[in-house]
């Protein structure tokens, strides 16, 4: 070894491909690893010095140490902060069921945010609203990230006002021929809530019985002593007993 950097692993791409192209028997095919493809795009580094990763920002040499300076940057971009700001705001909308699979990757291409927060494909979520208002604090001059966010909110509201009217009148012309929908999820979970409590409840009853039982069994046995000199009745009539009938 003599301490030198064993740069070996770096050829076995190299080793690989004389293998395949050398066979002993040419006539019988071999199968290439499954990893033969994404070495030979991105073949391992030959450099034996660590390099420093991109720089995306300028960066701060009071605040990096010696020990995080080969650390990658973080990347973050301006939507990150208004879909902070609007999942505080609307945390439950984080609940609501969203999909995530797009047909050809170039989905975000097709969509207009000029014309509003319906976008054909796409059904109502938080990146509508942040789209919509980036889309604002870019095309609009002189509005402000909160003037947008106002914007953008009300028109949220009164589409999913409309969504929730739309339902319910969905449902009561269901009920109205029969329909059944069971309970809703809302009181679904008041139940199981409520049955946890009264599982508490009587949890808590029984202990607090034990406990005012445990103080007052101390209380009733305190001070009580026996008194060596006191002769139980029974005991008396036995010995009289004794005495007067001797034994033969």
């Amino acid at each position: 070894m003599g301490g030198r950097r064993q740069i070996k692993p770096g050829n076995v791409y190299q080793t690989v491909t004389t293998l395949l192209n050398h066979r002993i028997y040419p006539n019988v095919r071999v199968q290439q690893p499954v990893w033969y493809k994404v070495v030979e795009s991105i073949p391992p580094s030959e450099i034996l010095i660590r390099p420093l990763p991109p720089q995306h920002q300028k960066p701060d040499p009071r605040a990096r140490k010696a020990s995080r300076l080969f650390q990658p940057q973080e990347i973050t971009y301006e939507e990150d902060e208004l879909r902070r700001t609007f999942y505080k705001d609307h945390p439950w909308e984080l609940a609501r069921p969203r999909m995530i699979i797009e047909m050809d990757g170039k989905d975000a291409r097709k969509r207009d945010w000029s014309r509003g927060l319906i976008q054909p494909g796409m059904p109502l979520s938080g990146e509508c609203v942040v789209q919509r208002q980036m889309w604002m604090m870019e095309n609009y001059q002189g509005m402000t990230k909160e003037q947008a966010y106002d914007k953008v909110r009300q028109e949220f509201y009164a589409l999913r006002q409309e969504e929730e009217i739309e339902r319910r009148i969905a449902k009561e012309e269901a009920q109205m021929v029969g329909a059944y929908f069971g309970q809703s999820l809302l009181k679904v979970s008041m139940d199981l809530e409520d049955e946890q409590f009264d599982r508490w409840k009587r949890w808590a009853t029984r202990e607090i019985e034990n406990v005012q039982a445990e103080r007052a069994s101390a209380y009733t046995s305190f001070g009580e002593e026996e008194n060596p000199d006191a002769i139980d009745p029974e005991e008396e009539l036995a010995e009289e007993d004794d005495l007067g009938n001797p034994p033969e």
